[in-house]
């Protein structure tokens, strides 16, 4: 899928290593599912700003249409007119259009090509649309001198240090229980969610809970199964690093909002200061000339 370019494009450690049943051309089946649900939530999360949507990842992005259009919606820029022909050739023009940009935005797609998108290859599928989450939600994460990956983990290490039994120290296991997620929304949106009153023993309550009310108050879309989460002894590292790129968006962009908001107030005070001080310059002014 990526190899050592992939490293080399993002930086030490910013890939993990590939692992075994990558290198054979396998993958997982509870990875496999699990990125499934998650990429196709996510993808979703954006096309629905188009008013549209996916719902079988390795085939509705065979024609290259929802691909281009999901590079448009999460860039804000114009890709090249698709081709509207049904014939095989036309959909590879397509997606190869899809990839051209990709490749524009800096990153080195190693074994992804056109034909295996065209022929529904779910492993190639799911690899391009992980570039495409690593590239625009991902890379440009920075939480003081760590970008990318190690930026969003210092994030959510940062952000649930004061919580009890949370211990962020990977994407995998560290999210298992639940506990992570309600903290993450507890210390940004205190009101949400007791935190107090959740317990490490009750992962599926505790995971429930906090899709449900990223879902409903968020507007984050539940990417991951609780159940897969609690039954798979290592839970997708991608799907949860997809899922956890939402909070940090969700709660950095409101924080910016409010810094904005704030600047804008401060801006207005002074300038009602300085109307102030105006009038009453002019009313002495005015005192003086009688």
């Amino acid at each position: 899928m990526m190899n050592g370019d992939m490293n080399e494009q993002y930086g030490d450690g910013y890939m993990e290593p590939e692992e075994e049943w990558e290198r054979e051309g396998l993958l997982d089946p509870a990875w496999e599912k699990q990125q499934k649900k998650t990429f196709t939530a996510w993808c979703n999360s954006h096309l629905r700003k188009a008013g549209t949507a996916i719902e079988n990842i390795e085939e509705d992005f065979r024609n290259g249409l929802k691909l281009m259009l999901l590079l448009e919606v999460i860039s804000g820029e114009t890709l090249p007119k698709p081709d509207r022909g049904k014939m095989r050739f036309h959909k590879i023009a397509n997606v190869n259009k899809a990839l051209d940009f990709i490749a524009s935005k800096g990153v080195k797609l190693v074994s992804i090509g056109a034909e295996e998108i065209v022929d529904g290859n779910l492993k190639m599928t799911l690899g391009m649309i992980w570039t495409i989450i690593l590239r625009f939600a991902i890379q440009d994460i920075s939480v003081e001198e760590m970008t990318a990956k190690e930026g969003l983990l210092l994030w959510c290490q940062r952000k649930t240090a004061p919580y009890k039994n949370v211990n962020v120290q990977n994407f995998h296991l560290s999210f298992k229980d639940g506990l992570a997620f309600c903290a993450l929304i507890h210390r940004h949106r205190p009101e949400l969610i007791d935190y107090h009153k959740l317990s490490k023993d009750n992962p599926l309550q505790n995971l429930n809970t906090a899709f449900d009310v990223a879902e409903k108050y968020l507007d984050i879309p539940r990417m991951l199964d609780p159940e897969d989460l609690i039954n798979t002894p290592k839970p997708d590292e991608r799907a949860i690093m997809t899922y956890v790129s939402c909070y940090y968006h969700a709660f950095q962009g409101a924080q910016q909002a409010e810094t904005a908001a704030n600047r804008i107030c401060k801006v207005l005070k002074v300038n009602q200061e300085n109307e102030r001080l105006m009038e009453e310059y002019e009313r002495l002014a005015s005192d003086i000339s009688y």
